[in-house]
């Protein structure tokens, strides 16, 4: 494994775990600290962000440029996302596990639809 992969590794994991129990936090009400739920969380997003500036740099990669296709599967993935985890509550929160489950399974094909975007058909 080469030490840019294994730097990402480590710095990825830690970003996930903090924006995670940021969330648990922040959404579980017995807890009470959704002040600190909020601070963590926002610590793992800033933290994901810069381990993608490091990853890139210890790769000699160029930054990311923005272009429109750049921003369509940011706002793909972030759309995706929403409709996956609106289609979890339903089933965890709300009980109702067929909407759930359909609303879900529309989330994944929202997501899916990245792959080809981003790689392109050949």
């Amino acid at each position: 494994m080469k030490k840019s992969s294994f730097v990402a590794m480590i710095l990825g994991t830690v970003a996930g775990m903090l924006f995670a129990l940021g969330m648990c936090m922040a959404l579980l009400p017995e807890w009470n600290s959704f002040k600190e739920g909020v601070i963590f969380g926002a610590i793992g997003i800033v933290l994901g962000a810069v381990t993608v500036f490091v990853w890139r740099k210890m790769e000699k990669k160029a930054p990311i440029k923005l272009n429109a296709k750049a921003v369509l599967c940011i706002i793909l993935g972030v759309i995706g996302a929403v409709i996956f985890g609106i289609g979890m509550c339903f089933c965890l929160v709300w009980e109702n596990i067929i909407l759930g489950t359909c609303i879900g399974i529309v989330g994944i094909i929202t997501l899916l639809c990245l792959i080809p975007i981003i790689k392109g058909i050949k």
